[in-house]
């Protein structure tokens, strides 16, 4: 085992110790799409399960979307010559996908729930009692600053999350690895990565300006990448805008209005237009 190899798989170790990733008598689901990234998670979760003081199962689960040149003999012969059980599914969500949306558009957040939707039914289907996903520490900080970004909101990826239906729980092993280890470690290996020509011939164009914002900053700090992620491990609540947040932690909120008679803003008065003015202004 090299020192990449035994720095990844520490790191994944640590991940399911602190949020309960991988719990005895577990059947995870590892979805294998081909990309490097599925493929470093796929072997890190059976080196984990080599070394683990409790017995659990793995399965790796790939999806064929029957999108057009996809090679459909590649995970099949590799997953054989290397002894894990698996399951490949065939669905043809390309013509789906293809049809609904416009030229020139993204066709990710479709394809994603299709995709999504049909891994949690065939999780039922095998009995897994975890949904493995291959997000690692760099997609974490990207979707976090997406979500601040054009969503405003204050949300990342969790490593453990509940389904909405309560039938499944999702999990990220790399969560707290770096994508260049894992784009190392997966040339080292010299797994045959497969590209996604469905996805990838388009670009996302909102997370690959984060994506390169983070670069930057990254270049100019070696600890940005870092930060962002212990930022979501090191919540000030009581600093946050939420007040309905406060009270499920349990902080105290003023009762009444809290201020002064001579700082409350006066009534607004109507613009123009009948409408209210955007700002209330304060003398």
């Amino acid at each position: 085992m090299s020192r990449l190899e035994k720095r990844l798989l520490n790191t994944v170790v640590r991940a399911s110790r602190e949020f309960h990733l991988i719990e005895p008598g577990d059947r995870v689901m590892a979805c294998l799409s081909g990309g490097k990234d599925s493929y470093v998670m796929l072997h890190l979760l059976r080196a984990m399960q080599r070394k683990a003081n409790f017995d659990f199962s793995i399965i790796a689960v790939n999806l064929d979307q029957k999108q057009p040149g996809f090679p459909e003999h590649v995970l099949p012969t590799w997953l054989e010559e290397n002894g894990y059980d698996y399951r490949i599914v065939e669905r043809n969500t390309y013509d789906v996908v293809t049809k609904k949306i416009p030229e020139g558009k993204t066709y990710c957040p479709l394809c994603s729930r299709l995709r999504r939707g049909i891994l949690y039914d065939t999780a039922v289907e095998l009995g897994a009692t975890k949904i493995a996903l291959g997000h690692h520490r760099d997609d974490v900080i990207e979707t976090l600053l997406l979500n601040i970004f054009y969503s405003g909101q204050l949300k990342a990826m969790p490593p453990r999350l509940h389904s909405d239906d309560g039938r499944n729980v999702v999990i990220r092993p790399l969560v707290f690895c770096a994508e260049e280890e894992i784009a190392a470690f997966a040339e080292e290996m010299q797994f045959p990565i497969i590209p996604c020509n469905l996805c990838g011939s388009q670009d996302n164009l909102h997370r690959q300006k984060v994506k390169d914002l983070i670069a930057t900053l990254q270049s100019e700090n070696n600890c940005v990448k870092g930060n962002l992620l212990s930022s979501l491990t090191n919540v000030k609540v009581s600093h946050l805008l939420d007040a309905e947040l406060w009270q499920r932690v349990g902080l105290d909120l003023p009762v009444g209005d809290g201020l002064a008679e001579d700082l409350v803003a006066p009534p607004p008065k109507q613009g123009a237009d009948g409408e209210e003015p955007l700002f209330r202004i304060l003398n």
